[in-house]
């Protein structure tokens, strides 16, 4: 199994290194922030024009047909920027459950989507937080030109200014049946549809939002039987928010190497004292471990080999190593890399935030536990 990135991918990684490195440094990222604005039409317009958006997606839709290892070679930057842009939300969640229906309705959508004329956001997630899909209450009675849906869903990303949800709902049974579970486009303005917007802790927005007897045309069902695909769309997601929390913990890993080597106590340098040498050792350490585990589970996914497992012990993994590379910089860099005005604090907040997306360390370690226990490898 080859872990080693293409030259394509290579290509494609410093493309994107470029970019951000021009239009995008912390700076500007702060200011943008501080303005209210939920993302950068100028950076979504040129990772639009660059193919970033269109990579997951099939050419016959005008995408460009990438692999899993394809959007891990550009989610390491997003990372390492710090990136608040819905690529995750609209282009690996929303768009990617679109791309699998084959609904007039639904392709129609996605084609201004991976243009990056609109954005659409995911709305499954009910609380819970967890990676299963089948954890789904809010319902999709049906009525005679269609459904109703009423329920709520919660963080939602990317929901602010999407001009459509991608709403999963349940037709049939409780949670957590596998039965029952379809997903519909939902228009954010319709009537019943009310939003609660907020900002996360790592700077993205999402919102909560409440669906008060929203009526739907059946056209609007974009999947039936919809199990399958939200496990397949989940995993993908989870895979790509790893890759981004290893580009943070890189830059956390460089930033706090750099630190350490001009920073200077009692007439030297602090990363001369063997406290701090040995931090960082460990920093590198785990920053390694985090990536190997990233790249193999990325290759078993390109192969179609990987299982719930595999991606368990992927998300446990970065959450466990991020927080602990996040906490040794922070304590390398003391109360200032706390502030508003210096990066680390932020990246390790980014880090914190992608590991309570679908499932924290711990959800995924017991199940990786109940999985071994009942004979699985």
């Amino acid at each position: 199994m080859d872990f080693s990135q293409t030259d394509e991918q290579k290509m494609l990684q410093e493309s994107v290194k470029r970019l951000l490195e021009r239009s995008y440094d912390f700076e500007t990222r702060q200011k943008m922030l501080q303005s209210g604005r939920p993302w950068s039409p100028e950076i979504w317009e040129a990772l639009a024009e660059m193919g970033i958006l269109g990579l997951p997606f099939a050419e016959e839709v005008g995408g460009f047909g990438g692999s899993m290892a394809d959007v891990v070679a550009v989610a390491e930057p997003f990372g390492a920027h710090l990136l608040i842009e819905p690529y995750v939300s609209s282009i690996l969640l929303a768009g990617q459950c679109l791309a699998q229906s084959d609904s007039p309705a639904a392709q129609a959508q996605l084609a201004k989507i991976v243009t990056g004329e609109q954005t659409a956001a995911f709305a499954h997630e009910e609380g819970k937080g967890t990676a299963d899909p089948a954890l789904v209450s809010l319902a999709a009675t049906e009525a005679e030109d269609g459904f109703t849906l009423s329920g709520e869903k919660r963080m939602v990303l990317g929901a602010t200014q999407a001009d459509t949800l991608v709403v999963s709902a349940r037709t049939r049974g409780t949670a957590p049946d596998a039965d029952g579970l379809s997903l519909f486009m939902v228009d954010p303005k319709q009537q019943g549809v009310s939003i609660r917007s907020f900002v996360t802790i790592d700077g993205r927005h999402a919102a909560h939002i409440t669906f008060d007897g929203v009526q739907i045309p059946s056209d609007r069902r974009v999947a039936d039987d919809a199990h399958e695909v939200l496990q397949t769309v989940i995993s993908r997601a989870i895979v790509a928010l790893c890759a981004e929390a290893v580009g943070a913990m890189g830059a956390l890993l460089r930033q706090t190497s750099e630190y350490a080597s001009t920073r200077k106590q009692f007439g030297a340098p602090i990363a001369t004292f063997q406290t701090i040498s040995h931090r960082l050792a460990d920093m590198k350490i785990a920053y390694v471990k985090a990536r190997s585990c990233l790249l193999y589970t990325t290759a078993l996914m390109d192969a179609g080999r990987a299982g719930a497992p595999d991606i368990s012990i992927l998300k446990g993994q970065i959450g466990t190593l991020g927080r602990e590379i996040g906490e040794a910089a922070i304590q390398t860099h003391g109360g200032v890399g706390m502030t508003d005005e210096v990066s680390i604090g932020h990246f390790h907040k980014r880090i914190l935030t992608i590991n309570a997306l679908f499932g924290d360390s711990e959800y995924h370690f017991r199940a990786v536990g109940k999985s071994l226990a009942t004979g699985g490898a």
